[in-house]
């Protein structure tokens, strides 16, 4: 199975509105978003360079991540992670769901690293 963009548009905002609404990482979340439409937009771009490789993506996650370090929490990742699982197997063919599902946790992994890393190095 392929992944397509119309995959990418059906389930990162929808991800994201029950992001929104979760008790634990909505308010984190919405605290950091100002501009929702425009953040959507850049995380539709980033999961289209990553499963699709159309280079739309133009950041860096782990500045963006790191800026947030109080946050970043296991915890959080792991609510994170499972929100993710839980909105792409409810949207997504079961293949699909799975490519992004893996992907992710190799995503949270290294984000995982490099903000332990950060915190490393800022507390040495």
């Amino acid at each position: 199975m392929q992944i397509t963009e119309d995959d990418i548009a059906k389930l990162v905002p929808a991800f994201y509105a029950r992001i929104r609404e979760d008790a634990v990482l909505g308010p984190i979340f919405n605290g950091a978003i100002e501009d929702w439409p425009h953040h959507l937009a850049k995380l539709q771009a980033f999961w289209s360079s990553v499963l699709l490789t159309s280079g739309r993506y133009k950041g860096q996650p782990m500045v963006a991540h790191v800026r947030h370090e109080p946050h970043m929490t296991p915890e959080n990742f792991a609510r994170w992670l499972d929100l993710w699982r839980q909105t792409s197997a409810d949207l997504l063919a079961p293949e699909a769901a799975a490519t992004f599902q893996e992907k992710a946790d190799r995503i949270a992994e290294s984000l995982q690293l490099g903000v332990q890393f950060y915190r490393d190095r800022n507390a040495a």
